[in-house]
């Protein structure tokens, strides 16, 4: 059996990359976002498989049409993470969001491709008060179509991702291939460092131009009064420790009450990064300032902390660029996952006698 692989909001491509470096075959992978299917285009020897700017909806509408078949085989995994801003805890609003309807969508392909086992990343919110009512129906959903299901939030940082990034993921193993097996990866004991992450790059030119030899690494620009926030702060520190006149008016209250504690921050070199967010590319946002330079981290320095192979394309605008590497799942952790689903599937043949 081929280990063939559907990639469902493949998004820049770090799920299909670290599945392929884990063995699986990618046949198709499809978004809505033009942008990520251009970045696919960018870099032909990373993806053997077509990626289409279509969206789930229409893929429903006649699978057979998008999907190639090999000789009517089963598809063996469908894999993706609907797009998860709906169920995030950042967000503000009401509970209910037209993307939610994405993940029910999901579950949908699932009974349409019946894969022999399926995956789908998403935020911790998922599970909390604004998601947890469409994951409880996706998983009844998935179990009545006969998956073994399992549930996990896991921590990049403990697979080798130079970054904190907690996320639920779901597994899900077809009961007719005998009983359930899977079990997620354990921790690595070591976690590797924003230092060891980017510390090798040069510093970025003055100019805001890319830096000759390594692309998209270049600045962005920052206000003086910016400058003046991002040189008060120390490697690992945020806006609590920025003085009184440099604070905005919004940050004037403490952290505790109305959060955005990371905010004006830098990263601190011997730790994980933060959560690498769409919108890494402001450190208004986050504790995205250099460790030690005046700038903010630059967008090869987000895909390198999102583990994106050193000479990786992406297509768009800054803020294009930066909401692809932001919205990603790191390749090293789909690479981890995948080498766990793989290895439970030779245990269940193994004892199923098949091949």
């Amino acid at each position: 059996m081929a280990f063939t692989c559907v990639d469902g909001f493949c998004g820049a491509g770090g799920l299909s990359l670290g599945l392929s470096a884990a063995g699986f075959e990618m046949v198709f992978g499809f978004d809505t976002d033009r942008r990520c299917i251009e970045t696919h285009a960018l870099n032909p020897t990373r993806f053997g498989y077509r990626a289409a700017c279509v969206g789930i909806a229409e893929v429903l509408q006649d699978p057979a049409e998008h999907i190639p078949s090999r000789n009517g085989e089963r598809i063996f995994m469908l894999a993706g993470g609907p797009p998860c801003q709906g169920f995030s805890i950042q967000r503000i609003g009401a509970d209910t969001d037209a993307r939610n309807h994405l993940v029910m969508q999901y579950a949908e392909l699932i009974r349409a491709l019946n894969p022999c086992y399926f995956l789908m990343e998403n935020v911790p919110g998922l599970g909390g008060h604004r998601g947890r009512d469409t994951l409880d129906a996706a998983l009844f959903l998935a179990e009545s179509l006969g998956y073994w299901v399992h549930v996990q939030e896991l921590d990049a940082r403990d697979f080798g991702v130079p970054q904190r990034r907690k996320r639920v993921f779901v597994i899900g193993e077809s009961r007719d291939m005998g009983p359930a097996g899977f079990e997620f990866p354990a921790p690595l004991n070591t976690r590797r460092t924003v230092r060891e992450a980017i510390g090798h790059l040069p510093e970025t030119p003055d100019d805001g131009a890319d830096h000759p030899d390594w692309p998209h690494h270049r600045r962005d620009r920052l206000s003086d009064l910016n400058k003046a926030r991002l040189a008060a702060v120390k490697p690992g520190q945020g806006r609590e420790h920025l003085p009184p006149e440099l604070l905005a008016v919004c940050h004037r209250r403490d952290a505790a009450q109305i959060g955005h504690r990371y905010v004006y921050g830098r990263m601190a070199w011997d730790e994980p990064a933060p959560t690498i967010t769409a919108r890494f590319d402001s450190f208004t946002r986050g504790k995205f300032g250099h460790p030690d330079q005046l700038r903010t981290i630059s967008l090869r320095e987000g895909a390198l902390l999102q583990t994106f192979p050193e000479d990786f394309r992406f297509a768009g605008t800054k803020v294009e660029i930066a909401r692809q590497i932001g919205n990603a799942v790191p390749p090293v952790l789909a690479e981890a996952l995948g080498r766990q689903l793989l290895a439970c599937h030779a245990r269940r043949q193994s004892r199923e006698g098949r091949s």
